[in-house]
């Protein structure tokens, strides 16, 4: 029989590092990280307009069962981020507004889940960030046995518990906890440097001068003409 495991203790980051994460977003902490950590498209955000970050706290279910996910709530700390996976695919409504309420009574900030969530209306009434795979009132039982802060693959991406979840409207990005503080940092200058192109574009600069791009432009070949000559070839 294989082993099942709820670990109770995993180590997180500085709360103040997660802090800078969550206002950092997950573009810029993705860039600044190296372009790593990316869910894939296919988890979307129910609550638009939700920006959170949070040391993860890892779920994995037999589909169709969410039994684990009951036992994953006392391992909960206050800024956590609930990350729940099935061993197979699924879109079952695994988790819904009752679920939710004991996770905000623990402190949780979040869910991501790469399965199916319901009960969407009273999820967005309690304003419960919720990034998940579907949204589907398919039931599901509590028969199965799991584990809790094991590694877990979420929408093709690796999760631990402990590692640093940043979730928003442009999806979710997860981070080793080691590297938080070097990925804020450089999340916040590459902040400081859009703000100034910002200005600059506004003011009318043109991306191609401004990245320097018409060198390029002309060694790709690409020439600027006032009209198509009349023997080119029409798409």
């Amino acid at each position: 029989m294989a082993t099942h495991y709820v670990v109770r203790e995993v180590n997180r980051a500085d709360p103040s590092v997660i802090a800078d994460l969550r206002t950092a977003g997950v573009a810029a902490a993705h860039e600044a990280a190296g372009r790593i950590g990316l869910l894939g498209p296919s988890i979307e955000a129910r609550l638009p307009g939700s920006a959170i970050a949070g040391s993860a706290v890892t779920v994995s279910c037999h589909p169709g069962d969410n039994l684990m996910i009951h036992a994953a709530v006392e391992i909960c700390h206050p800024g956590d981020v609930l990350v729940v996976t099935t061993t197979s695919p699924s879109t079952d409504g695994m988790f819904g507004d009752l679920l939710a309420t004991s996770l905000v009574a623990r402190g949780v900030v979040g869910l991501v889940i790469d399965a199916g969530v319901r009960d969407i209306t009273s999820l967005r009434g309690m304003e419960f960030p919720v990034w998940s795979r579907a949204v589907h009132a398919q039931g599901t039982v509590k028969a199965s046995p799991g584990s809790v802060n094991i590694p877990v693959v979420a929408a093709g991406q690796l999760v631990r518990g402990g590692d640093i979840v940043i979730a928003d409207d442009d999806g979710v990005c997860v981070l080793p906890a080691t590297r938080g503080a070097t990925v804020a940092a450089a999340a916040a200058k590459r902040l400081a440097n859009e703000a100034e192109k910002r200005e600059k574009l506004a003011a009318g600069v043109l991306g191609v001068d401004m990245y320097n791009l018409r060198p390029l432009l002309a060694d790709l070949g690409v020439e600027y003409v006032d009209r198509l000559p009349p023997d080119h070839d029409q798409p």
